[in-house]
């Protein structure tokens, strides 16, 4: 999506957001993006900041911020432009051990991710201990130190330990050079810039992938459902956010405004959990609902209808063909 596009009209409902209109062309041709590009895939344990440096990085809501981990499901990219170039990250799932269907194939994106990248970002929680999942997450980073950057978020925290997490980063990173590992507060907007310098010094020099106005290439059907998704699990307990996903049934353009108009279902396991969704005289849905259109509506130019029901997908964390829909490979 390009941040143009929030003066234009509702664009087609299957219109990719990558898709650009001649005016979009027109308002970026100003702009004087720098020679470098570089895709750029992001690296950490759930809960490690990933998805608020790239919201923060992009100065735009592209991906989910949660307390809860495990919340990125997809390879979300956000685009950054800058008169160094531009840089595309990837927000990828956190990466951490577990036997479990649905985390075996989020494995897979963020190890595919690493693979075709230009540049790595390593992503490391300061306020937690490392432990074995830290260590896993350094022994992949390890395998491509020659285009990996460590950044050493929630410095601001009074429970960081900056020198420890740099003594992990020596101890399981031995190759990987001191001027490559940063400091930085994602939430704060601290250090964000010398992060992003140090990506683009190792960047190739080559043409830009997308529009210069451009800070996201998801669709519009997978931005609502994001923003949907990300809605309930901060509103929902223990395991409910992990066993729902959201799928959009419809999505069409209506009227001479062109409205858009949603039929969306949040999706659960069991009917146990149907019922805590809805809530009480169906207060918890309305509550999901009502947020949901005040920031769909923030993020889009067009106004949006949203019906949303809920339903159950009995075990869909164990169903390949679920899984592949909404993580496709």
């Amino acid at each position: 999506m390009s941040k143009s596009d929030k003066n234009t009209k509702a664009p087609e409902a299957q219109t990719s957001a990558a898709s650009n209109s001649a005016s979009n062309k027109a308002a970026s041709a100003s702009l004087d993006i720098g020679e470098k590009t570089a895709l750029v895939a992001i690296l950490g344990r759930p809960s490690s900041g990933k998805s608020t440096f790239v919201n923060t990085a992009c100065q735009e809501p592209v991906s989910i911020v949660s307390p809860i981990p495990q919340t990125t499901r997809n390879a979300i990219r956000g685009i950054v432009n800058t008169s160094l170039g531009q840089l595309v990250f990837a927000d990828t799932p956190g990466y951490h051990e577990s036997e479990k269907k649905l985390n075996l194939r989020l494995k897979s994106v963020t190890e595919e991710q690493l693979e075709g990248a230009d540049c790595i970002l390593y992503i490391i929680d300061t306020t937690r201990e490392p432990g074995s999942e830290e260590e896993m997450n350094a022994a992949l980073a390890s395998k491509y130190t020659d285009r990996l950057v460590v950044a050493l978020n929630k410095t601001d925290s009074r429970e960081a330990n900056v020198s420890g997490a740099r003594a992990f980063v020596k101890t399981h990173i031995p190759s990987l050079a001191d001027d490559r590992v940063y400091e930085m507060s994602a939430k704060n907007d601290e250090g964000i810039n010398e992060v992003l310098r140090a990506l683009y010094a190792i960047s190739p020099v080559q043409p830009p992938l997308y529009d210069e106005d451009m800070y996201t290439d998801q669709d519009i059907a997978f931005r609502i459902s994001e923003i949907i998704r990300g809605e309930a699990i901060n509103r929902l307990t223990q395991e409910i956010p992990h066993c729902l996903y959201v799928n959009i049934a419809d999505l069409e353009s209506r009227g001479p405004n062109g409205k858009i108009w949603v039929r969306a279902f949040l999706c659960v396991e069991r009917e146990s959990q149907k019922g805590m969704v809805i809530g009480k005289g169906a207060s918890m849905i309305k509550a999901i609902r009502q947020a949901s259109m005040e920031k769909i509506r923030d993020v889009f130019p067009f106004k949006v209808e949203l019906d949303l029901q809920v339903k159950v997908d009995k075990n869909w964390r164990q169903h390949d063909n679920t899984l592949s829909r909404i993580i496709p490979k």
